[in-house]
């Protein structure tokens, strides 16, 4: 063992009360910041980035189907607290001759907390004039608000906008905006705002049924939690990737009971039987789902526990892998 010389030593001790001196480092004041909020993988050729708009936060009153007491140890197992901040996350696609948008986020319309889709578009390499197509799930103002910008002006100038029917039949209908009660009514002007523009520019399309919209790129039928609630297959190479929009609004407590339903479905009933469906698929082909309120990036897989039980199985942070699928 080498020994210290002893004239060594007491350099070495003042080295260190030196170094363990107050002020003896230099300190940078703290950033506080959060990088930007996007997320990218690949899908067979296809290019997914999910773009993060922002939180809000969802108080459990609104789910129904449950009780206070069992939603309170769902939160409490997962280190959430009621109310429950929950993300609003848009999807953007690349799928090499096509830039889709899935959802636009709220821009303005429900607060300051949400609005980022557009700057992290730019912060993802994208322009939003890029964009030619927005699959919009369904038409709530947190998924089309963001066809808009901050000052009302059209967010994505070169895009053609897809909607289901059923959804723009019923939101968009005046008739619809002046039967609802005052409360209600935002419900009804957001999208019917928000959608105008591209009305008049002929720069939106409803479908029906379940053919493709474009090459890879199919609609599913989810209705339950708007009349024309939907999500959409992307495949590519033999991969796929289902956009689902808004089945789960609270992971914590609709995972493992997903018999619990939200004040927001229209249709309870319906919404409900569509998760359970979509739950069942998903888990059963191990098939990757991105959802719009799921923890940020949002995309990862269901698993079946048992007993009609389910998990959250979120995708882990890696390099965006370009290498052609196989």
């Amino acid at each position: 063992m080498v020994r210290m010389p002893r004239w060594l030593a007491p350099f070495t001790l003042s080295l260190m009360t030196l170094a363990a001196a107050p002020g003896a480092r230099a300190e940078a004041p703290q950033v506080l910041t959060q990088v930007p909020g996007y997320y990218r993988q690949m899908i067979g050729a296809f290019e997914v980035t999910a773009l993060y708009d922002g939180q809000i936060n969802l108080d459990a009153k609104l789910l129904k189907h449950t009780s206070p007491d069992q939603v309170q140890k769902l939160l409490a197992r997962m280190f959430r607290t009621n109310p429950t901040p929950t993300a609003v996350i848009a999807f953007l696609v690349n799928t090499g001759n096509k830039l889709v948008l899935v959802d636009t986020g709220a821009a303005k319309v429900f607060g300051p907390t949400l609005g980022q889709v557009l700057s992290n578009i730019k912060a993802a390499g994208y322009d939003p004039a890029q964009i030619d197509t927005v699959l919009i799930t369904h038409m709530h103002g947190d998924h089309v608000g963001g066809l808009l910008t901050p000052d009302g002006q059209v967010a994505f100038p070169n895009a053609q906008v897809y909607a289901a029917k059923a959804d723009a039949d019923y939101w968009l209908s005046a008739e619809n905006l002046a039967k609802a009660p005052e409360g209600m009514k935002m419900f009804f002007k957001a999208p019917q705002d928000a959608t105008a523009p591209y009305i008049k520019a002929g720069h939106f399309k409803t479908f029906e049924g379940d053919a493709e919209l474009q090459p890879g790129i199919k609609p599913v039928d989810e209705h339950g939690h708007t009349p024309g609630h939907t999500g959409y297959l992307f495949e590519s190479k033999g991969q796929k990737l289902l956009v689902w929009g808004d089945v789960v609004h609270n992971a914590a407590v609709q995972f493992p009971l997903p018999k619990v339903t939200i004040e927001f479905d229209t249709d309870q009933s319906q919404a409900l039987a569509a998760r359970l469906k979509l739950f069942a698929w998903t888990a059963k082909d191990a098939l990757p789902v991105a959802g719009a309120h799921l923890p940020f990036p949002g995309i990862g897989h269901v698993r079946a526990d048992g007993k009609g039980s389910y998990s959250w199985v979120p995708v882990d942070f890696a390099p965006v892998d370009a290498k052609p699928a196989k």
